[in-house]
Formats: C-alpha cells, structure tokens, sequence
C-alpha cells in the first residue's frame, strides 16, 4: 500500500517534471471574436459601453478559445495533466479559487486568438474546510496571430472532500403550543400539559382541553417513567441522524398520557409490550429530543 508521504512525494515529482515541459502549443479558438457572441455577453452584463459590439469587452479573452461541451483537452496540455496526477492520487475534486488576468489591447470582431498554457506552481498538501488537497496554478497566454494580447493566472483547489459531518437529525417544530414542552426538554424536564380547569393530561400538547373545552393550559413535570403501549421497527427511508433498523415506540407514561419516542440501544426482538422505559433526552443540534431507554423493574 502506497503510503501517504510517496503519495505526496509523487505529485511533487510529476508537477517538477510537467512544469518542465514549458509552455504547451497553440489551441485555437473554433470561431473568430464575433459581434453576436459580444451583444450576448454586453446584454447579459448589462454593459452599455458604446464601444461595444466593434470592440469585444477584455474580459471576454477567454471565452474565444473555450473547448466548449463536447471539448477535448489535448493530452500534452500541462492543466490537464496535472489534474490527472492528482485524480489518480486520490484528489478528485475541484473547485476554482481566483484568477488574474493582464490585458494588452483591445480585440476586433475578425481576430482569431489561440492559447498556450503552463504550469506555473503546485503547492500541498494543504487542509480547507473542503478538506486536504494541492493548489494548482497555471498560465495562459492569448495570441492574435504572433501578439500576445492577454494572460491570465487561473488557481484551482484539487482536493481529497473532508468527511460530512453526522447529520443533528430533524429538528422539531416549536409553536406557541410546544414551546414550554421544548424548553423543558432542554433542562432535562418531561412536561406535560394540564388543563388549568379540570386538571386533565394531555399529550400533544393543544391550545383547548379535550375534556372540558376550557381555554386555560399549564404544565407539569412528569416521573419520566412508562411502558411500551406500542411499537413499529423503522427501515426505509432514511431519518437524519438514524442507522436503520430502529424502533420507535408509542409509550404510556405512568401519570397516564401516551407519546412517541425512539427506543434507544435495543434489538428489535428485544422490544415487548408492557415493557419498562425510561425517558432519556437525545442532543440534536440546539434541541434535546425526548427518547426512551428499557429499564429493569
């Protein structure tokens, strides 16, 4: 197995060795600099430089030599060679960084531009957010006939992606119904809403008692304790934050209101009805996430 620093090691040989080809030969453009493809690029830059469409806009130089989408990059081009490098030493993403580009005149409708290319610098490993890769920098050179008329400094990032982050899960919906029932979570509370009438549990909590229609919701802090009234094992489709197979289990707590709550660490033919719980809250995120634990009895 080709350890890390050979691997390293061989990029930096490859870049010497393709930097030291110099400058590629000459691509050239399939179409002229015209006066449609200036019209389309000024309209769509809202540019209303009067000078337009019998000069073309600088930056356009590189829109003359584009391969376009069924393009071929030719096999000795330094750009597209070092790329290679990097895919086949386990960087296989990209993204461009910045660009410079020098201007030396202006260009007519008629000229038909080339470009050259060379390797100016590979530096890394380095380590971004995106994750661990090589800086890749190259030189163009534009050409009307023998005349350089523009250069450019293209940097991209080829790059190993970093490891996603485990997903929080979906977080859950907080109303002015739910609010304490969330905020109680976070302390490490269970609360259920009582009626402030007739005194009634209830669980989801709602802004009307179904018992006796008052208007007049509290709360109280519950033992936390219950059993398995029901249960379904999940498989498909994925949940956020979840490896299947897991159970969800309906609980019915010991004051006497049912909710529903991931049954944690368990088999799915461990789980039972009539089996003892306890609540446990589950961190996702910003939010903590009512979850249930077998207990022994």
């Amino acid at each position: 197995m080709t350890s890390t620093v050979d691997s390293e090691e061989a990029v930096r040989a490859a870049a010497e060795r393709i930097a030291a080809t110099g400058v590629s030969g000459l691509r050239f453009g399939r179409d002229p600099v015209n006066e449609p493809m200036i019209r389309s690029w000024t309209e769509a830059l809202g540019d209303t430089d009067p000078r337009y469409p019998e000069l073309a806009p600088p930056a356009m130089a590189q829109v003359w030599t584009m391969m376009g989408l069924h393009g071929e990059r030719d096999p000795a081009d330094p750009f597209g060679q070092i790329l290679e490098v990097l895919d086949e030493a386990g960087y296989p993403s990209i993204v461009a960084t910045n660009c410079e580009q020098t201007y030396h005149r202006y260009l007519r409708p008629g000229e038909t531009l080339a470009v050259t290319t060379r390797l100016d610098q590979v530096t890394g490993p380095k380590r971004t957010a995106l994750g661990e890769g090589w800086f890749v920098t190259v030189h163009n050179t534009w050409y009307s006939g023998a005349e350089a008329v523009a250069e450019m400094l293209f940097r991209v990032y080829k790059y190993r992606p970093a490891p996603p982050p485990p997903p929080a899960g979906i977080p859950p919906l907080v109303s002015k119904d739910t609010e304490f029932f969330w905020a109680g979570a976070a302390l490490g509370e269970l609360r259920i809403q009582r009626c402030g009438a007739c005194g009634e549990l209830r669980h989801p909590p709602g802004p009307m008692c179904p018992r006796c229609q008052e208007l007049r919701p509290e709360h109280v802090v519950v033992s936390g304790l219950g059993t398995v009234y029901s249960f379904v094992v999940h498989h498909h489709p994925a949940v956020p934050g979840h490896t299947g197979p897991f159970v969800i289990a309906l609980v019915e707590l010991a004051e006497g209101p049912r909710m529903v709550g991931e049954l944690l660490d368990v088999e799915p033919s461990e789980v039972h009805i009539g089996q003892s719980v306890r609540v446990e809250f589950q961190r996702r995120g910003e939010f903590a996430i009512p979850a249930w634990r077998a207990v022994e009895v």
